[in-house]
């Protein structure tokens, strides 16, 4: 799968674009403005971008009214499929989000049932009970998202919705020549709708499930998605370096990829992230500033898919508030700093480094504060050593060996212990395997 040594880049577009948050029904061709991502993606050189709900919808897009047709807001599906093809010929992939566990009120087949009530041919397509009634009086109850009555559950068990939801993806492909999907709350999704969902599109299409907890392998499997998304991980990477415990995300990177056999996804390819359109940023959450580019370095070289989202490249900051509206602000300026240049140099490391996709994991050595975790493919061999405190420490371990700083092409030779300097990371790759490919 092309998707597995790709770095993903996360654009949520009305935000992004300057949309209102309320749809004013006013046709503006804003879609465009994805355009000006172009040159700073291809200066990053990310591979594929993952765009958050674009068609109709009344407010934040996952209330979708119509799936078919690109919100006012952004513009028309012409509009669209320009915007695709300027990103395929820049060779940038694009993926949807795609909301099929629930839709807005304003859907055309809720609105059937709400003027036709039991009379309506699509009233099994949800959970309705007609001896209910709401807080909107529609003279019945329906089943919605945790509590969140714009939000209509889809019966995914009914084979007309899903034989709706298959033509729409069939749009999409065909219209849009998108190369994949992010499920939406595929926690919450019909097993047998994943199923069907992945034997019908080809396997090249990339399909990439919302999860939060749990055992990951019930969504992520042969029959089902490509990956999901490591919220585990997520809360280990910050949460790591606000305690100074490195054993918490270390310990978690065993528990997912190590080689004991109870390690749970050693081999597949988790979707990491330091921050995204539903948390708060990175910058924001993480209390000491310094340790950005650690955190990144992680996030790049740890097992899985890695994905940036817009504007944390250069250190935005963002909280949590009742609309989300502060995690998803217009992009105006690209700005670029050190921390950018850092993350493009990790994304290089990433393509140029075999051992970064598909090498297995290993731990070296682990204080609170210190670490060392080792890559390796049947190409090389790689550690990834970083000291979190603002002090030099000096940490012991049980490991041997001649390596290259592929940052600076130093010859570094470790006799069970490394010496750090304060926030120091350090990149090592093991004597005597392929040629040095730079950072």
């Amino acid at each position: 799968m092309w998707a597995n040594d790709s770095v993903f880049y996360q654009i949520y577009p009305f935000g992004a674009c300057g949309a209102p948050f309320e749809n004013d029904h006013v046709l503006e061709h804003r879609i465009h403005k994805l355009e000006d991502f172009i040159p700073h993606l291809k200066k990053l050189n990310i591979d594929c971008i993952l765009l958050n709900p674009i068609f109709e919808s009344r407010t934040h897009g996952y209330d979708t009214t119509d799936f078919k047709t690109l919100d006012t807001r952004l513009g028309t599906n012409e509009d669209l499929k320009e915007v695709v093809n300027q990103f395929h010929k820049n060779g940038i992939q694009i993926i949807l989000d795609a909301v099929f566990n629930h839709v807005g009120r304003d859907f055309f087949a809720f609105q059937d049932v709400l003027e036709k009530k039991w009379d309506s041919p699509y009233k099994d397509w949800f959970y309705i009970d007609f001896n209910g009634n709401n807080h909107y009086n529609d003279g019945f109850w329906y089943q919605d998202w945790e509590g969140n009555d714009i939000l209509v559950k889809l019966n995914l068990q009914n084979s007309q919705v899903v034989e709706y939801i298959l033509s729409v993806v069939d749009f999409w492909q065909e219209e849009f020549k998108i190369d994949g999907l992010r499920l939406d709350v595929a926690y919450c999704l019909d097993k047998n709708f994943l199923q069907t969902l992945h034997n019908h599109v080809d396997r090249d299409f990339f399909l990439l499930g919302e999860t939060l907890h749990g055992d990951y392998n019930q969504w992520m499997n042969e029959n089902m998605l490509d990956s999901v998304t490591n919220y585990e991980c997520y809360k280990g990477l910050y949460s790591s370096f606000n305690s100074a415990n490195f054993y918490e995300i270390l310990y978690s990177l065993n528990r997912q990829f190590g080689k004991d056999p109870w390690c749970l996804y050693t081999g597949k390819h988790l979707f990491n992230f330091v921050d995204n359109h539903d948390v708060e940023r990175v910058a924001s959450i993480l209390e000491d500033k310094n340790q950005l580019p650690l955190i990144y370095t992680m996030l790049f070289t740890m097992p899985g898919i890695p994905c940036i989202y817009y504007g944390s490249e250069w250190g935005m900051e963002g909280t949590k508030n009742w609309n989300d509206t502060d995690l998803r602000p217009e992009i105006k300026v690209f700005e670029w700093n050190e921390l950018t240049n850092r993350i493009q140099k990790l994304i290089n490391l990433k393509h140029n480094h075999s051992a970064l996709s598909y090498g297995d994991y290993t731990q070296i050595g682990i204080t609170n504060t210190a670490c060392i975790y080792q890559r390796q493919d049947e190409k090389e061999c790689l550690w990834i050593c970083m000291n979190m405190k603002n002090e030099a420490q000096t940490l012991g371990f049980n490991g041997q060996g001649n390596f290259i700083d592929i940052e600076t092409n130093e010859e570094v030779p470790v006799n069970n212990s490394l010496e750090f300097k304060p926030y120091e990371v350090r990149i090592l790759k093991r004597s005597g395997n392929q040629n040095h490919l730079g950072f």
